[in-house]
């Protein structure tokens, strides 16, 4: 049964890949990169316990949490074109002037 599970995440990594490449908009490639990374962390933990070694659990949330923080910055430097604080000045309109 755990083999059948890696094929069915094995060709749907394969197929979140195609969207990847063939993803129309920029967040569809997020999605399909954060959906990549999820699908990882699941076949990770699978061939862990096939294999009988439970530390791959351990690699598999480090995995995860990196996916996470990522998607994040992703989004966040496409929002803002920049990563670290973001510091707007006031327009005319705002100050009062």
């Amino acid at each position: 049964m755990f083999v059948v599970a890696v094929i069915a995440l094995f060709i749907a990594m394969v197929l979140v890949l195609i969207r990847l490449y063939w993803g129309p908009t920029l967040y569809d490639r997020v999605l399909a990169v954060n959906s990549f990374g999820t699908q990882t962390v699941l076949f990770i933990g699978v061939i862990g316990f096939l294999a009988g070694r439970p530390d791959f659990l351990d690699i598999a949330l480090l995995y995860a949490l990196i996916n996470f923080v990522g998607t994040i910055v992703i989004l966040k430097y496409f929002r803002y074109r920049a990563i670290g604080d973001v510091h707007q000045t006031p327009t005319e309109e705002e100050t009062g002037k």
